[in-house]
């Protein structure tokens, strides 16, 4: 039952990022959040997951390191 709702509900925020992709909107936390409910079950999941945070963070300090001038 857990398996069903967590991957049900990776499904539908993956399918939110994709909607506000074409929309404007938060897509890049839909697709965090439905990689994260699929990284508990999926092993390639958590992979893409890891990246996707590494890259959020290197541009974040990026775009920290370009406005403080």
């Amino acid at each position: 039952m857990k398996k069903i709702l967590l991957v049900s509900l990776g499904i539908l925020s993956m399918l939110l990022g994709l909607i506000f992709v074409i929309v404007p909107g938060p897509s890049l936390l839909f697709f965090i959040v439905g990689l994260l409910c699929f990284s508990f079950y999926y092993p390639l999941a958590r992979r893409y997951l890891v990246y996707c945070q590494k890259a959020l963070t290197k541009s974040c300090a990026y775009l920290d390191k370009k406005l403080a001038r």
